[in-house]
């Protein structure tokens, strides 16, 4: 296959959206050999449904009509850590395919039973759920900001979890996954990341007194045993 002009248009997975999508190419270079030798190019092009640029990588080898290409960036949604509990992550992974699904209502129910979830694993179960966020507030496991989000989320899911005529928007849906995965990373991340960044440096505060105590016990030792007169 030589440089020819692509397709006006490729379906790719956009990261942003996270579903399929059809991306308008904006520009492209020609094709040229990578670290295998084996010869791609990359288009620039826009996504059809958010309209943010995506970068999409060709091979050579592929048909000249091949309709499907794969997106290279942005990068796909990161995995969560495996820090957080299995069951946690599963919960949030069928609240990401309910959003790429284009189900924003079972979006929002999915981030709630994620939150139940939180809740549970900690050994919270309060009912309802807000008072459940109260008392892992006052144990100190979700403060400020974080229990603001926590209960904001609540009341998305309830709304999505009870008719009321009104639909749940993309925008909602998306901000609903990513603040309980912020919400994850906290308590299961970063808040365990830094136990241990306290711990390691009470750790080498501890052996540098003890070594400062061990040095001027030695010098005190030297000095009491100098030459006697």
């Amino acid at each position: 296959m030589s440089d020819e002009t692509p397709l006006k248009d490729y379906v790719t997975e956009c990261p942003i959206c996270q579903q399929k999508v059809t991306a308008t190419v904006e520009a492209f270079n020609g094709f040229a050999p990578d670290n295998e030798f084996e010869f791609r190019r990359y288009l620039i092009a826009t996504c059809g449904l958010c309209y943010q640029p995506l970068l999409l990588e060709q091979d050579q080898k592929s048909g000249r009509y091949e309709r499907e290409l794969e997106c290279v960036w942005p990068s796909p949604p990161r995995a969560l850590a495996e820090s957080v509990p299995e069951v946690l992550r599963r919960e949030h992974f069928e609240a990401r395919t309910c959003f790429k699904s284009k189900a924003y209502t079972a979006t929002v129910v999915m981030v709630r039973r994620t939150l139940e979830g939180v809740c549970a694993q900690h050994g919270i179960t309060k009912k309802p759920l807000y008072r459940a966020f109260e008392e892992m507030k006052s144990v100190g496991l979700i403060e400020g900001r974080l229990f603001e989000w926590a209960q904001e989320l609540r009341v998305l899911g309830n709304e999505g979890a009870h008719f009321t005529g009104k639909s749940v928007t993309r925008q909602d849906a998306s901000d609903a996954v990513a603040l309980a995965e912020a919400l994850l990373d906290y308590l299961y991340v970063f808040n365990e990341q830094f136990l241990q960044f306290k711990e390691r440096r009470k750790k080498v505060a501890e052996m540098a007194d003890k070594v400062a105590k061990t040095t001027a016990s030695a010098r005190d030792e030297t000095k009491n045993s100098g030459p006697q007169k």
